[in-house]
């Protein structure tokens, strides 16, 4: 058992977007403030169906959980580099995951002390309603759940 073992763990669902790159900043602060492990995820919820419609190899889908991984690991890189080294230390694996969004969220919250999700409103009126992944997961994950509001953008 690494380093990973011995601390406490914060699992963050990330797909790419502002609300949740909010949700990994927040994350990582999180981490770095209980002295954490982050776990980021990122779930691949369509396999079934490309695998259906397009025959996917399960190589494409390694290829695509490559290309995921990388993209999640430079937004950790891009959320560090922000921090003026407040985050330096803080031990940060990136997986992509095969599955719905909000089972792969709840089965890997069953491992963390806290399970970090984006607030998933796109519009004003969405916004104030939980998307149905932030909404799954705080009624399934086994423990603490923050759901991280979508920071306004800068006018």
């Amino acid at each position: 058992v690494g380093e990973m073992g011995t601390r406490e763990k914060v699992v963050v669902g990330i797909d790419g977007s502002d609300g949740s790159r909010a949700a990994l900043e927040f994350a990582m602060d999180e981490a770095a403030r209980r002295g954490a492990a982050v776990r980021v995820v990122w779930a691949i919820p369509e396999t079934g169906y490309w695998a259906a419609s397009y025959g996917m190899s399960p190589e494409l889908i390694g290829e695509l959980s490559a290309d995921l991984e990388k993209i999640g690991r430079q937004m950790v890189d891009d959320v560090v580099a922000g921090r003026d080294g407040t985050l330096t230390d803080v031990p940060v694996e990136v997986w992509a995951v095969p599955g719905p969004a909000a089972a792969v969220l709840i089965e890997q919250a069953a491992e963390a002390d806290l399970l970090v999700v984006g607030h998933r409103g796109r519009s004003a009126l969405r916004s104030a309603v939980l998307g149905s992944v932030g909404m799954q997961c705080v009624l399934h994950a086994p423990g603490a759940v923050t759901v991280v509001p979508h920071a306004a953008p800068a006018s």
